[in-house]
Protein backbone atom coordinates (compact mmCIF):
# COMPACT_ATOMS: atom_id res chain seq x y z
CA UNK A 1 0.00 0.00 0.00
CA UNK A 2 1.76 3.09 -1.06
CA UNK A 3 2.47 5.91 1.48
CA UNK A 4 -0.56 8.64 2.47
CA UNK A 5 1.02 12.04 1.34
CA UNK A 6 0.77 14.97 3.63
CA UNK A 7 0.99 18.98 3.29
CA UNK A 8 3.81 20.16 3.63
CA UNK A 9 4.66 20.82 7.06
CA UNK A 10 3.24 24.25 7.77
CA UNK A 11 1.16 24.90 4.93
CA UNK A 12 -2.18 23.57 6.13
CA UNK A 13 -5.18 22.48 5.00
CA UNK A 14 -8.45 24.38 5.81
CA UNK A 15 -11.41 22.48 6.25
CA UNK A 16 -14.63 23.07 5.70
CA UNK A 17 -16.18 24.32 9.08
CA UNK A 18 -13.37 26.52 9.54
CA UNK A 19 -13.08 27.87 6.16
CA UNK A 20 -17.00 29.04 6.75
CA UNK A 21 -15.56 31.22 9.25
CA UNK A 22 -13.11 32.45 7.46
CA UNK A 23 -15.54 33.67 5.03
CA UNK A 24 -17.37 35.36 7.60
CA UNK A 25 -14.38 36.70 8.55
CA UNK A 26 -13.66 38.32 5.04
CA UNK A 27 -16.98 39.58 4.61
CA UNK A 28 -16.92 42.02 7.28
CA UNK A 29 -13.44 42.73 6.49
CA UNK A 30 -14.15 43.29 2.94
CA UNK A 31 -17.48 45.66 4.58
CA UNK A 32 -15.03 47.57 6.60
CA UNK A 33 -12.56 48.51 3.84
CA UNK A 34 -15.15 49.11 1.54
CA UNK A 35 -16.80 51.87 4.00
CA UNK A 36 -13.36 53.51 4.31
CA UNK A 37 -12.97 53.66 0.65
CA UNK A 38 -10.45 51.36 -0.43
CA UNK A 39 -10.71 49.18 -3.44
CA UNK A 40 -9.42 45.11 -4.20
CA UNK A 41 -6.21 44.23 -5.99
CA UNK A 42 -5.45 41.11 -6.64
CA UNK A 43 -1.92 40.27 -7.07
CA UNK A 44 0.16 37.39 -8.33
CA UNK A 45 1.64 34.87 -5.36
CA UNK A 46 4.92 34.67 -7.61
CA UNK A 47 6.69 38.05 -8.27
CA UNK A 48 10.64 38.02 -9.57
CA UNK A 49 12.97 37.71 -6.70
CA UNK A 50 15.01 40.86 -6.89
CA UNK A 51 11.59 43.04 -6.14
CA UNK A 52 11.52 41.59 -2.70
CA UNK A 53 15.65 42.05 -2.22
CA UNK A 54 15.11 45.59 -3.18
CA UNK A 55 12.19 46.55 -1.39
CA UNK A 56 12.40 44.55 1.86
CA UNK A 57 16.10 44.87 2.16
CA UNK A 58 19.16 42.35 1.58
CA UNK A 59 20.76 41.54 4.80
CA UNK A 60 16.65 41.54 6.65
CA UNK A 61 16.02 38.02 7.81
CA UNK A 62 12.76 37.81 5.73
CA UNK A 63 15.26 38.53 2.46
CA UNK A 64 18.43 36.26 4.12
CA UNK A 65 16.66 33.30 5.72
CA UNK A 66 12.42 33.01 4.85
CA UNK A 67 12.19 33.40 1.11
CA UNK A 68 10.89 30.57 -0.92
CA UNK A 69 13.05 31.12 -4.01
CA UNK A 70 13.97 29.24 -7.21
CA UNK A 71 14.91 29.47 -10.82
CA UNK A 72 12.42 29.00 -13.65
CA UNK A 73 13.09 25.86 -15.20
CA UNK A 74 12.15 27.20 -19.22
CA UNK A 75 14.63 30.43 -18.69
CA UNK A 76 16.29 31.13 -16.05
CA UNK A 77 14.32 33.74 -14.55
CA UNK A 78 14.94 34.05 -10.44
CA UNK A 79 11.45 33.85 -8.74
CA UNK A 80 9.95 33.90 -5.16
CA UNK A 81 6.77 33.05 -3.47
CA UNK A 82 5.60 36.43 -1.96
CA UNK A 83 6.63 36.75 1.42
CA UNK A 84 4.39 39.71 2.14
CA UNK A 85 2.48 41.82 -0.16
CA UNK A 86 3.30 45.59 0.09
CA UNK A 87 6.35 45.16 -2.58
CA UNK A 88 4.10 43.08 -5.18
CA UNK A 89 1.54 46.28 -4.65
CA UNK A 90 4.33 48.38 -5.65
CA UNK A 91 4.81 46.97 -8.43
CA UNK A 92 1.76 46.83 -9.60
CA UNK A 93 1.23 50.47 -8.78
CA UNK A 94 3.87 51.43 -11.14
CA UNK A 95 3.43 48.81 -14.09
CA UNK A 96 0.02 49.89 -14.66
CA UNK A 97 0.87 53.71 -14.01
CA UNK A 98 -2.21 53.77 -11.66
CA UNK A 99 -0.37 56.77 -9.55
CA UNK A 100 -0.62 58.83 -12.06
CA UNK A 101 -4.48 58.92 -11.97
CA UNK A 102 -5.47 59.81 -8.50
CA UNK A 103 -4.71 58.92 -5.00
CA UNK A 104 -5.06 55.23 -4.48
CA UNK A 105 -6.47 53.19 -1.82
CA UNK A 106 -5.97 49.76 -1.89
CA UNK A 107 -6.16 46.39 -0.37
CA UNK A 108 -5.90 42.75 -0.63
CA UNK A 109 -6.45 39.15 0.64
CA UNK A 110 -4.11 36.42 0.14
CA UNK A 111 -1.72 34.09 0.80
CA UNK A 112 1.97 34.56 1.52
CA UNK A 113 4.68 32.08 2.46
CA UNK A 114 7.87 32.11 4.39
CA UNK A 115 10.21 29.56 5.57
CA UNK A 116 9.99 29.82 9.38
CA UNK A 117 9.63 27.50 12.09
CA UNK A 118 5.84 27.03 12.37
CA UNK A 119 4.57 27.10 15.61
CA UNK A 120 0.85 28.22 16.42
CA UNK A 121 -0.14 31.54 14.89
CA UNK A 122 2.61 31.19 12.66
CA UNK A 123 2.73 28.80 9.41
CA UNK A 124 4.93 28.80 6.44
CA UNK A 125 1.75 29.98 4.31
CA UNK A 126 -0.32 32.26 6.05
CA UNK A 127 -3.05 34.77 5.25
CA UNK A 128 -2.69 38.47 5.39
CA UNK A 129 -5.20 41.47 4.58
CA UNK A 130 -2.73 44.17 3.49
CA UNK A 131 -3.88 47.60 3.17
CA UNK A 132 -2.41 50.60 1.19
CA UNK A 133 -2.77 54.24 0.46
CA UNK A 134 -0.84 55.96 -2.44
CA UNK A 135 -0.35 59.54 -2.83
CA UNK A 136 -1.09 61.31 0.94
CA UNK A 137 1.34 63.01 2.01
CA UNK A 138 0.32 64.14 5.94
CA UNK A 139 -0.13 62.32 8.92
CA UNK A 140 -4.17 62.07 8.37
CA UNK A 141 -3.49 58.68 6.45
CA UNK A 142 -1.61 57.38 8.98
CA UNK A 143 -4.15 58.11 11.52
CA UNK A 144 -7.00 57.19 9.86
CA UNK A 145 -5.57 53.56 9.43
CA UNK A 146 -4.89 53.37 13.14
CA UNK A 147 -8.32 54.48 13.92
CA UNK A 148 -9.75 52.05 10.90
CA UNK A 149 -8.03 48.81 13.33
CA UNK A 150 -9.74 50.40 16.36
CA UNK A 151 -13.38 49.65 14.51
CA UNK A 152 -12.16 46.53 13.08
CA UNK A 153 -11.57 45.45 16.85
CA UNK A 154 -14.93 46.76 17.87
CA UNK A 155 -16.80 44.90 15.01
CA UNK A 156 -15.47 41.60 15.91
CA UNK A 157 -15.73 42.36 18.99
CA UNK A 158 -12.13 41.93 20.49
CA UNK A 159 -10.85 43.08 23.59
CA UNK A 160 -7.29 43.88 24.93
CA UNK A 161 -5.78 44.74 21.89
CA UNK A 162 -3.65 47.38 22.49
CA UNK A 163 -1.66 49.72 19.88
CA UNK A 164 2.15 50.88 20.00
CA UNK A 165 3.24 53.93 17.95
CA UNK A 166 6.95 55.48 17.09
CA UNK A 167 8.39 57.49 14.62
CA UNK A 168 11.44 56.05 12.21
CA UNK A 169 11.97 60.14 10.98
CA UNK A 170 13.56 59.99 6.94
CA UNK A 171 16.90 58.46 6.23
CA UNK A 172 19.08 61.27 7.19
CA UNK A 173 17.93 61.31 10.82
CA UNK A 174 17.76 57.53 10.97
CA UNK A 175 21.84 57.88 9.47
CA UNK A 176 23.27 60.15 12.63
CA UNK A 177 20.94 57.64 14.73
CA UNK A 178 22.74 54.73 13.13
CA UNK A 179 26.10 56.00 13.66
CA UNK A 180 25.22 56.91 17.58
CA UNK A 181 23.71 53.55 18.00
CA UNK A 182 26.52 51.32 16.22
CA UNK A 183 28.85 53.73 18.93
CA UNK A 184 27.01 52.57 21.66
CA UNK A 185 26.79 49.16 20.74
CA UNK A 186 30.62 48.40 20.12
CA UNK A 187 31.10 49.28 23.45
CA UNK A 188 28.81 46.33 24.60
CA UNK A 189 30.10 43.76 21.96
CA UNK A 190 31.22 41.90 25.13
CA UNK A 191 27.55 40.86 25.82
CA UNK A 192 26.09 41.02 22.21
CA UNK A 193 24.52 37.99 20.79
CA UNK A 194 25.19 36.11 17.58
CA UNK A 195 22.37 37.89 16.01
CA UNK A 196 23.31 41.30 17.07
CA UNK A 197 26.75 40.78 16.22
CA UNK A 198 26.07 39.74 12.84
CA UNK A 199 23.79 43.16 12.71
CA UNK A 200 26.25 45.12 14.02
CA UNK A 201 27.22 46.52 11.17
CA UNK A 202 23.97 45.88 8.67
CA UNK A 203 21.11 46.63 10.59
CA UNK A 204 21.76 47.74 13.92
CA UNK A 205 18.01 49.05 14.24
CA UNK A 206 16.74 45.73 14.59
CA UNK A 207 18.88 44.60 17.30
CA UNK A 208 16.63 47.19 19.32
CA UNK A 209 13.69 44.59 18.67
CA UNK A 210 15.88 41.47 19.87
CA UNK A 211 13.61 38.66 21.82
CA UNK A 212 16.59 38.26 24.08
CA UNK A 213 15.96 38.58 27.52
CA UNK A 214 19.98 38.97 28.34
CA UNK A 215 19.93 42.31 25.95
CA UNK A 216 16.73 44.02 27.16
CA UNK A 217 18.61 46.16 29.83
CA UNK A 218 21.30 47.27 26.95
CA UNK A 219 18.77 48.15 24.75
CA UNK A 220 16.50 50.02 26.59
CA UNK A 221 19.54 52.35 27.71
CA UNK A 222 20.82 52.49 23.69
CA UNK A 223 20.65 56.32 21.79
CA UNK A 224 16.95 56.68 20.82
CA UNK A 225 15.70 57.85 17.28
CA UNK A 226 13.06 59.92 18.67
CA UNK A 227 16.04 61.74 20.21
CA UNK A 228 17.59 62.46 16.46
CA UNK A 229 14.41 63.66 14.34
CA UNK A 230 14.06 66.90 13.36
CA UNK A 231 11.13 69.53 13.32
CA UNK A 232 9.15 68.44 9.87
CA UNK A 233 9.60 64.15 11.17
CA UNK A 234 8.20 65.48 15.08
CA UNK A 235 5.62 67.49 13.93
CA UNK A 236 4.64 64.62 11.75
CA UNK A 237 4.39 62.28 14.59
CA UNK A 238 2.73 64.56 17.06
CA UNK A 239 0.15 65.25 13.54
CA UNK A 240 -0.61 61.37 14.35
CA UNK A 241 -0.68 61.50 18.47
CA UNK A 242 -2.93 64.38 18.01
CA UNK A 243 -5.66 62.77 16.10
CA UNK A 244 -5.40 59.88 18.27
CA UNK A 245 -6.06 61.75 21.31
CA UNK A 246 -8.91 63.63 19.98
CA UNK A 247 -10.25 60.03 18.71
CA UNK A 248 -9.94 58.80 22.53
CA UNK A 249 -7.87 55.64 20.84
CA UNK A 250 -5.14 55.05 24.09
CA UNK A 251 -1.50 54.57 22.85
CA UNK A 252 1.72 53.64 23.79
CA UNK A 253 5.36 55.45 22.46
CA UNK A 254 7.38 52.48 22.14
CA UNK A 255 10.89 53.21 20.80
CA UNK A 256 11.97 50.19 20.49
CA UNK A 257 9.51 49.62 17.85
CA UNK A 258 11.40 49.66 14.51
CA UNK A 259 9.54 46.65 12.38
CA UNK A 260 11.31 44.41 10.45
CA UNK A 261 10.94 45.47 6.94
CA UNK A 262 13.65 48.17 5.62
CA UNK A 263 10.84 50.40 3.54
CA UNK A 264 9.61 51.85 6.70
CA UNK A 265 10.01 55.78 7.46
CA UNK A 266 7.92 58.10 9.42
CA UNK A 267 4.84 56.33 11.05
CA UNK A 268 5.19 52.60 12.39
CA UNK A 269 2.76 51.45 14.20
CA UNK A 270 1.45 47.32 15.74
CA UNK A 271 -1.56 46.30 17.41
CA UNK A 272 -0.38 43.60 19.97
CA UNK A 273 -2.14 41.33 22.36
CA UNK A 274 -1.09 38.92 25.13
CA UNK A 275 -3.84 36.46 24.56
CA UNK A 276 -1.63 34.62 21.67
CA UNK A 277 1.70 33.84 23.56
CA UNK A 278 4.98 35.18 21.91
CA UNK A 279 2.99 35.59 18.81
CA UNK A 280 1.47 38.71 20.34
CA UNK A 281 1.01 41.20 17.12
CA UNK A 282 -1.85 40.91 15.16
CA UNK A 283 -1.70 44.11 12.63
CA UNK A 284 1.33 46.16 11.87
CA UNK A 285 2.41 48.83 9.32
CA UNK A 286 3.42 52.25 8.96
CA UNK A 287 4.61 54.95 6.10
CA UNK A 288 7.15 54.15 3.05
CA UNK A 289 7.27 57.11 1.32
CA UNK A 290 10.54 56.23 -0.86
CA UNK A 291 9.38 52.65 -1.69
CA UNK A 292 7.58 54.21 -5.22
CA UNK A 293 10.90 55.67 -6.47
CA UNK A 294 13.36 52.69 -5.12
CA UNK A 295 11.39 50.17 -7.36
CA UNK A 296 11.56 52.54 -10.21
CA UNK A 297 8.15 54.70 -9.86
CA UNK A 298 7.70 58.75 -9.00
CA UNK A 299 8.14 59.74 -6.27
CA UNK A 300 5.04 59.13 -4.11
CA UNK A 301 3.95 59.19 -0.11
CA UNK A 302 2.67 55.89 0.99
CA UNK A 303 1.06 54.17 3.83
CA UNK A 304 -0.09 50.61 4.55
CA UNK A 305 -0.26 47.96 6.91
CA UNK A 306 -0.97 44.45 6.92
CA UNK A 307 -3.13 42.12 9.30
CA UNK A 308 -2.61 38.09 10.17
CA UNK A 309 -5.69 35.92 9.34
CA UNK A 310 -4.78 33.03 11.22
CA UNK A 311 -4.00 35.01 14.31
CA UNK A 312 -7.25 37.01 14.28
CA UNK A 313 -9.25 34.15 13.35
CA UNK A 314 -7.61 32.43 16.69
CA UNK A 315 -7.95 35.39 18.87
CA UNK A 316 -11.71 36.15 17.61
CA UNK A 317 -11.91 32.37 19.21
CA UNK A 318 -10.20 32.52 21.81
CA UNK A 319 -12.71 35.72 22.81
CA UNK A 320 -15.50 33.36 22.45
CA UNK A 321 -16.95 34.83 19.14
CA UNK A 322 -17.11 31.71 16.82
CA UNK A 323 -20.39 31.79 15.36
CA UNK A 324 -22.47 29.00 14.32
CA UNK A 325 -22.20 27.26 11.41
CA UNK A 326 -24.53 28.58 8.22
CA UNK A 327 -27.26 26.09 7.56
CA UNK A 328 -29.59 25.66 4.53
CA UNK A 329 -32.99 27.38 4.29
CA UNK A 330 -34.40 24.16 2.90
CA UNK A 331 -33.67 20.39 2.43
CA UNK A 332 -34.87 18.62 -0.30
CA UNK A 333 -35.98 14.76 0.64
CA UNK A 334 -37.13 12.82 -2.33
CA UNK A 335 -38.17 8.60 -3.31
CA UNK A 336 -38.73 7.31 -6.16
CA UNK A 337 -38.17 7.89 -9.67
CA UNK A 338 -40.69 10.19 -10.42
CA UNK A 339 -39.81 12.24 -7.48
CA UNK A 340 -36.46 12.37 -8.47
CA UNK A 341 -37.35 14.23 -11.22
CA UNK A 342 -39.38 16.64 -9.55
CA UNK A 343 -37.14 17.48 -7.08
CA UNK A 344 -34.45 18.79 -9.25
CA UNK A 345 -37.12 20.95 -10.90
CA UNK A 346 -38.56 22.07 -7.20
CA UNK A 347 -34.73 22.74 -6.11
CA UNK A 348 -34.11 25.02 -8.92
CA UNK A 349 -37.48 26.94 -8.57
CA UNK A 350 -36.71 27.69 -4.61
CA UNK A 351 -33.30 28.30 -5.84
CA UNK A 352 -34.19 31.06 -8.36
CA UNK A 353 -36.40 32.40 -5.53
CA UNK A 354 -32.87 32.86 -3.40
CA UNK A 355 -33.50 29.95 -1.12
CA UNK A 356 -30.90 28.23 -0.11
CA UNK A 357 -31.42 24.56 -0.86
CA UNK A 358 -29.38 21.41 -0.25
CA UNK A 359 -31.16 18.34 -2.84
CA UNK A 360 -30.53 15.14 -1.19
CA UNK A 361 -28.19 12.82 -2.98
CA UNK A 362 -27.25 8.98 -2.77
CA UNK A 363 -30.78 8.03 -2.09
CA UNK A 364 -32.06 6.04 0.94
CA UNK A 365 -34.69 5.76 3.09
CA UNK A 366 -37.46 8.50 4.03
CA UNK A 367 -36.32 8.17 7.39
CA UNK A 368 -32.94 8.09 7.21
CA UNK A 369 -32.74 11.03 4.72
CA UNK A 370 -34.96 13.10 7.66
CA UNK A 371 -32.19 12.25 9.67
CA UNK A 372 -30.07 13.98 7.22
CA UNK A 373 -32.34 17.01 6.75
CA UNK A 374 -32.47 17.67 10.62
CA UNK A 375 -28.87 17.41 10.30
CA UNK A 376 -27.99 19.74 8.13
CA UNK A 377 -30.00 22.32 10.16
CA UNK A 378 -32.25 23.43 7.83
CA UNK A 379 -35.62 25.00 8.47
CA UNK A 380 -37.75 22.79 6.33
CA UNK A 381 -37.74 19.73 4.81
CA UNK A 382 -39.78 19.67 1.12
CA UNK A 383 -40.85 15.96 1.25
CA UNK A 384 -40.99 14.70 -2.32
CA UNK A 385 -42.74 10.68 -3.29
CA UNK A 386 -43.87 8.98 -6.54
CA UNK A 387 -47.76 10.03 -5.39
CA UNK A 388 -47.05 13.13 -4.82
CA UNK A 389 -44.90 13.67 -8.08
CA UNK A 390 -47.94 12.55 -9.89
CA UNK A 391 -50.62 15.67 -8.82
CA UNK A 392 -47.82 18.24 -8.74
CA UNK A 393 -47.83 18.74 -5.38
CA UNK A 394 -45.36 18.30 -2.04
CA UNK A 395 -44.91 18.28 1.75
CA UNK A 396 -43.39 21.21 3.65
CA UNK A 397 -42.23 19.93 7.20
CA UNK A 398 -41.12 22.83 9.27
CA UNK A 399 -38.17 20.99 11.21
CA UNK A 400 -37.19 23.73 14.18
CA UNK A 401 -40.96 24.33 15.64
CA UNK A 402 -42.35 22.38 18.59
CA UNK A 403 -44.24 19.82 17.04
CA UNK A 404 -42.84 19.91 13.05
CA UNK A 405 -45.98 21.33 11.07
CA UNK A 406 -46.59 19.69 7.86
CA UNK A 407 -48.55 20.43 4.75
CA UNK A 408 -49.45 19.86 1.83
CA UNK A 409 -48.81 22.51 -0.90
CA UNK A 410 -49.13 23.01 -4.84
CA UNK A 411 -44.88 23.32 -6.46
CA UNK A 412 -46.16 26.61 -7.54
CA UNK A 413 -47.25 27.87 -4.11
CA UNK A 414 -44.01 25.84 -2.57
CA UNK A 415 -41.42 29.38 -2.87
CA UNK A 416 -44.13 31.70 -0.88
CA UNK A 417 -44.59 29.54 1.62
CA UNK A 418 -41.05 29.43 2.19
CA UNK A 419 -40.60 32.74 2.12
CA UNK A 420 -43.91 34.06 4.18
CA UNK A 421 -43.15 31.26 6.87
CA UNK A 422 -39.14 32.89 7.41
CA UNK A 423 -40.74 36.62 7.26
CA UNK A 424 -42.90 35.37 10.12
CA UNK A 425 -39.82 33.30 12.26
CA UNK A 426 -37.98 36.89 11.44
CA UNK A 427 -40.54 38.89 13.15
CA UNK A 428 -41.14 36.80 15.91
CA UNK A 429 -37.53 36.89 16.78
CA UNK A 430 -37.11 40.62 16.90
Amino acid sequence: MSQILQSVRGMNDILPDEAEFWELFEETVRSWLKSYGYRPIRMPIVEPTPLFKRAIGEVTDIVEKEMYSFEDSLNGEQLTLRPEGTAGCVRALIQHNLAARQTQRLYYIGQMFRHERPQKGRYRQFHQVGVEAFGFNGPDVDAEMILMGARLWDDLGLEGIELQINSLGQPAERAEHRKALIAYLEQHQDILDEEAKRRLYTNPLRILDTKNPDLQAMCAAAPKLIDYLGAESLAHFEGVQQVLRDAGIPFTVNPRLVRGLDYYNLTVFEWVTDKLGAQGTVCAGGRYDGLVEQLGGKPTPACGFAMGVERLVALIRESGGEPAAPAPDVYVVHQGDAASRLAFRVAEGLRDQGIAVVLHCGGGSFKSQMKKADGSGAAFAVIIGDDEASTGEVQLKALREAGGAQRKLKVDELADAIIDSMIDSDEAGE
